[in-house]
């Protein structure tokens, strides 16, 4: 049966390359500063000149990272062992929201003693510590998760769903991607959604019933369900150009705030629950303006790993995006305190993005020395440390 399952599969794609390290370091970076409060640097983040943003680029990379990861376990030794695999990973993520949610919490409640500031109004922590004994049920059920944690019980859904999608194409390739794109339309139609946010009766956030579409795309290229288009500046590339020059007006706050038109026409193709069922011109925007992204840095590609920083970032993820949203809201506190103006403002954002190098290269030497011990022959022995 593992047999049959593996040969029925698509053969996965070459091994990542650098784009897909930058990239994701990147969307950790200014996720850092739009998770900031009261940062002025948010007002030039990508996502105000367009209709998607950096959680599109992580849900789409997570997704690419996800085929290779997880693809070839799938491929080479069947369905069981790459749902192990799938099973094992989700339960990392999972803890990994349980204690930055936590930590989160504690901190703000550790500044609202500090400062008499009440931190936990701004995550939305009212009704938590109101009923703290069904809080607690919500919290590891994913039922209730402090504002700015949405991400990743999103992520542990679209992970969940990746068997079934594997499932489906083994009988064909373009399987997973009818069933993605039937299932974001159902949402688009019927409004379903999972029960959560910050109190009874609110729903999740980045619905992960909308949002898988994004993240299985990044893992349809990647297993090779889906044909990569090409990169080049042809007539895809120009039109893509014409689709993110057409955004800026409609979403860039020095064109809304002024013509009252371009706003009121923001608001129609991205209405309130726009970006929680992920509306047509968010997805449609975010692959264009990857296209385009994939296109100018094609030629020099080579020379993307010579972003060290970055690049280390975006290979530490599920790390530095934990440490993205803790930095960010200590920061912010902090910030509170000394005041905010030019300069301490470029600081606090110059300090995060140091902090989140330092987060990047101890998650790296930490995996490193793992990866040795488990290398390392049954047995062998130890030579014990000089005294």
């Amino acid at each position: 049966m593992t047999t049959t399952f593996s040969s029925a599969l698509p053969n996965v794609r070459s091994p990542r390359d650098v784009r897909l390290d930058f990239f994701r370091g990147l969307a950790m970076l200014i996720i850092f500063v739009a998770h900031m409060p009261g940062n002025s640097w948010f007002n030039f983040i990508p996502a105000r000149f367009g209709f998607s943003s950096a959680a599109e680029l992580f849900v789409f990379c997570s997704g690419l990272a996800s085929s290779f990861a997880f693809g070839r376990v799938f491929r080479k030794s069947g369905w069981l062992a790459g749902t192990r695999r799938i099973l094992f990973r989700i339960w990392q993520v999972y803890w990994a929201h349980i204690g930055l949610a936590l930590v989160l919490m504690t901190l703000s409640a550790l500044a609202s003693q500090l400062t008499g500031t009440h931190y936990t109004d701004h995550l939305m922590l009212g009704w938590f510590f109101a009923n703290v004994g069904a809080g607690l049920v919500k919290l590891m059920t994913l039922n209730f998760t402090p504002a700015f944690l949405d991400i990743l019980p999103m992520y542990i859904v679209l992970l969940v769903m990746v068997p079934g999608m594997m499932a489906l194409a083994a009988i064909s390739r373009w399987l997973p991607v009818v069933v993605s794109f039937a299932l974001w339309l159902a949402v688009q139609v019927l409004g379903i959604n999972l029960p959560g946010g910050q109190e009874p009766g609110m729903t999740w956030f980045f619905n992960p019933f909308a949002w898988q579409l994004v993240f299985f795309t990044g893992f349809g290229f990647g297993m090779g369900w889906l044909p990569a288009p090409p990169v080049r500046m042809g007539l895809l590339f120009w039109f893509a150009v014409l689709v993110v020059l057409a955004s800026v007006p409609v979403n860039f706050w020095a064109f809304t705030d002024n013509v009252p038109a371009l706003a009121q026409l923001h608001d129609l193709l991205v209405p309130d629950m726009g970006k929680t069922n992920l509306v047509a011109p968010l997805y449609l925007h975010f692959l264009a303006t990857a296209y385009v992204a994939l296109v100018l840095v094609a030629g020099v590609k080579d020379r993307l790993a010579e972003v060290r920083p970055v690049i280390l970032i975006g290979q530490q993820a599920l790390a530095t995006f934990m440490a993205s949203i803790v930095f960010a809201w200590g920061f912010g506190v902090v910030l509170d305190v000394i005041g905010r103006n030019g300069l301490t403002t470029a600081i606090a954002n110059l300090a995060g993005f140091t902090a989140l190098f330092t987060v990047a290269l101890i998650a790296r030497a930490y995996k490193s020395r793992e990866n040795q011990s488990a290398a390392r022959p049954a047995g062998a022995a130890v030579a014990a440390p000089a005294e």
